[in-house]
């Protein structure tokens, strides 16, 4: 249930990122810059997430990598894949 709270949080904060773009440009240009905005925040965020995971609840490294790679992925890959449809038009 956690995992997808925090997947659920990682598409949030895409929203965001594009949200703003949106309002601060809203140009195509201006929307994929939100979008790789919105990576490194990510990541942070899934290494935050992954730290709670180790430091306080008790997983080992080796334990919370995968749900780490998840975590950060799929909302990425959601961005990535915007990108792709952005440019292609």
């Amino acid at each position: 249930m956690h995992t997808l709270l925090v997947l659920a949080g990682g598409f949030a904060l895409l929203g965001v990122c594009l949200l703003a773009a949106k309002f601060t440009g809203g140009s195509s240009a201006a929307m994929v810059k939100g979008a790789f905005v919105f990576l490194p925040l990510w990541l942070i965020g899934a290494a935050i997430n992954m730290w709670f995971g180790v430091a306080k609840a008790g997983y080992s490294i080796k334990e919370e990598l995968p749900i780490f790679l998840v975590i950060f992925a799929v909302p990425a890959a959601a961005a990535l894949v915007f990108v792709w449809q952005c440019r292609a038009r």
